[in-house]
């Protein structure tokens, strides 16, 4: 096993911001329980919609057993990129964690899930209203 990628964000997403440290805390607590070896984050760019960073960590893919992202929802917010994303993991026949949701993405039928999540999500604030 050569081990996972932690990857993080410094700016908000969904309408949320974690420091980054609180990020690496869970990321660490995640792989430890879960018995992977962490292999330290990458922190994405402040600056908006910005994936610079886990364009780097994609490419480091072959090092690597998988990522594990702070959460889902640092996924690409466009439903074709976060798919594009998604494939080139797959098809490396790696596994994406999600540290906050203790969800992964390893095959289709996970993929599917994660998106129905992200669908949710979504709708979510049009139904409080």
């Amino acid at each position: 096993m050569t081990g996972v990628r932690g990857y993080i964000f410094s700016r908000t997403f969904m309408d949320e911001r974690v420091p980054q440290h609180v990020q690496n805390l869970v990321i660490r607590d995640y792989c430890k329980k879960q018995g992977l070896q962490y292999l330290l984050s990458a922190t994405e760019y402040a600056m908006a919609n910005s994936y610079l960073i886990l364009k780097e960590v994609l490419e480091e893919l072959p090092k690597l057993d998988g990522i594990v992202f702070y959460s889902l929802f640092l996924l690409p917010e466009e439903t074709v990129e976060r798919d594009r994303v998604i494939q080139i993991i797959l098809n490396k026949e790696k596994t994406v964690y999600f540290a906050v949701e203790g969800l992964k993405i390893s095959n289709k039928k996970e993929h599917d899930r994660i998106e129905a999540i992200w669908k949710v999500k979504r709708v979510l604030p049009n139904c409080l209203n």
